[in-house]
């Protein structure tokens, strides 16, 4: 079988020529980014690479960082990252952060500076080029295949002056799931804490969601009620969503209906799209008696199904000889005036 690394790698060489290129820099420009780098005026870069926006042919502009030492290049890197936090516009060095990551996802030695780099990015509000996902998750699971652990590759970023957050971890979450590697991602989001960087709510909506895509439902379900029974983090209204729409499609409304009431029983708000997903997936199957339970706890908390789903709820307990329950859902509809 192929491993996953492997998998991202055959995925980069598809791609080709197209991934993460830049526009063709005349030698001029080259030259005269060279310089303000020699120079330290690194403020000037961005301007320098303004007119080039279209995808096109390399060199990378930052290629010749490669010829001097680590320790001086990464020093080097770090003085432009730094020197670009003032610029406004915030999206003013965009495509300087587009060339630097690229340059150092493609080098010998990718991490930490890759990720010190995408931190610097996301901190500054741009969003790296969608191919980056496919790079990070390569050099990601490469540094993993070599036996390094999460927090270990995460602590990394220590050494040059970083320290690993949840906007660089959560791209990277995010990253592993869009190329199917999701139970490296759930390493990522175990390991998180022993980096010192917890998971927080978008975190797990990342892998929930992923998981959910994938109706890998038992994983979703578990994970979220680690979410909200363990961590005590608080669901998105549309990560419930997506996991009630996964059950529903595996017809596991059981499942579903256990998922609901954890939720109630932690506290959490339930939106009005993850009752009735439940209650027509429970109709679906012909489960009446947990289409009752969930209509229950909905009106509880001041949703009102729609009428048809109403009435085929009192319908379908009819039909099963539940007449008790079926009177006391009558009832509660009835309260409501609807």
């Amino acid at each position: 079988m192929m491993t996953g690394a492997k998998k991202v790698c055959r995925s980069l060489v598809n791609l080709g020529p197209s991934l993460l290129q830049f526009s063709s820099l005349s030698s001029q420009t080259l030259e005269e980014i060279k310089a303000a780098v020699e120079a330290k005026d690194y403020q000037q870069i961005p301007d320098l690479l303004i007119s080039y926006k279209q995808p096109c042919q390399n060199p990378n502009p930052f290629s010749f960082l490669s010829t001097i030492p680590n320790n001086h290049r990464i020093k080097v890197i770090d003085d432009i990252l730094r020197s670009f936090i003032p610029l406004r516009p915030r999206s003013r060095p965009q495509l300087a952060y587009d060339c630097l990551l690229s340059y150092a996802l493609q080098s010998s030695n990718p991490l930490p500076l890759a990720l010190a780099i995408l931190q610097r990015t996301l901190r500054s509000g741009c969003v790296p080029v969608p191919q980056t996902r496919l790079l990070l998750s390569s050099v990601w699971l490469e540094q993993r295949r070599q036996s390094h652990s999460v927090a270990d590759i995460l602590l990394e970023m220590r050494s040059i002056g970083y320290h690993p957050d949840c906007g660089t971890c959560n791209y990277l979450l995010s990253s592993l799931c869009a190329v199917d590697q999701l139970m490296e991602a759930v390493k990522v989001l175990k390991g998180m804490g022993r980096a010192g960087c917890f998971p927080d709510s978008e975190s797990y909506s990342i892998v929930i969601g992923a998981m959910s895509s994938f109706r890998r439902t038992d994983d979703a379900v578990e994970m979220l009620k680690e979410m909200v029974a363990k961590v005590g983090l608080v669901p998105r209204h549309a990560t419930v969503v997506k996991v009630a729409a996964a059950l529903r499609a595996n017809r596991e409304m059981s499942k579903a209906v256990d998922v609901i009431e954890l939720l109630e029983r932690e506290k959490f708000l339930v939106g009005f799209e993850s009752y009735e997903l439940v209650v027509e997936g429970c109709l679906e199957c012909h489960e009446y008696i947990l289409a009752a339970k969930v209509v229950m706890g909905m009106t509880g908390r001041g949703f009102i199904p729609y009428m048809k789903v109403r009435q085929k709820v009192v319908e379908g307990l009819a039909s099963i000889g539940e007449w008790k329950v079926a009177c006391v859902v009558r009832q509660r509809f009835s309260e409501l005036k609807s």
